[in-house]
């Protein structure tokens, strides 16, 4: 049985699909067959045949040395610069749960390993016109626990902490915080990771420099992090 986990972050442009790329080409290096998965890549540029690149994907695939195919990694691509959900009005492509789930039980059905990361942060829309879809929506429909990437420096104690509440406060387990961009010695940085901890009773599991090639944790760590089944609590 495939064994999944959900990439979300603080916000937008804080590392997500970075960590991901490290993590996937940790489990490919230790030769687990592993997939990538997004619902949903804004901003992405067209090709020399005109056809929509996925840029998220490519960045993923080359740092993981992963042998998925770009067409398995997202269902919908667009090219607008803006949030999924105006995207995918501006392109006149809504996101459906049900494409979503077809291609997510796909990938469980044929790899070992899937990891699927959100758009910008956990209340990032997905769709907000005739059916409302948020990413917490897709979380709880594919039953996945999630790992919450932070930005190392200023302002990532209310972020994370915030993010961190409204996602326990909703019922979506979270493992653990990695943090992106530390630097180690620097004050600001240190004391972040300690009061982050404290504030959201998470472990900032692992520490990502800026220019690393490898995720500084252990394989078995970073295994345990993926789950088969959760079990959810009731919601408050």
């Amino acid at each position: 049985m495939s064994k999944k986990i959900f990439i979300t972050g603080t916000g937008t442009d804080v590392g997500k699909t970075f960590v991901t790329g490290l993590m996937m080409k940790k489990l490919n290096e230790n030769k687990k067959k592993s997939a990538f998965y997004k619902a949903a890549m804004s901003g992405n540029e067209r090709g020399a045949d005109g056809n929509l690149i996925p840029g998220d994907a490519v960045f993923v695939k080359t740092m993981s040395g992963i042998a998925q195919p770009l067409s398995e990694m997202c269902p919908y691509v667009y090219e607008a610069a803006v949030s999924p959900h105006l995207a995918s009005r501006i392109e006149e492509n809504p996101i459906r749960m049900d494409i979503v789930r077809q291609g997510f039980d796909a990938l469980c059905q044929k790899y070992d390993y899937v990891t699927m990361e959100g758009s910008g942060g956990i209340l990032c829309p997905l769709c907000f016109d005739e059916v409302k879809l948020q990413l917490e929506d897709v979380i709880k429909e594919l039953n996945l626990s999630c790992l919450l990437i932070a930005d190392a420096g200023l302002g990532t104690i209310n972020a994370t902490t915030l993010t961190a509440a409204y996602m326990r406060s909703n019922n979506i387990p979270v493992k653990g915080i990695v943090f992106n961009r530390f630097r180690p010695g620097d004050i600001l940085h240190e004391d972040n990771l300690k009061m982050c901890e404290t504030m959201t009773g998470l472990k900032v599991l692992a520490c990502v420099k800026n220019g690393d090639t490898e995720l500084d944790i252990s394989f078995d760590l970073l295994e345990s992090l993926y789950e088969s089944n959760i079990k959810r609590e009731n919601s408050r």
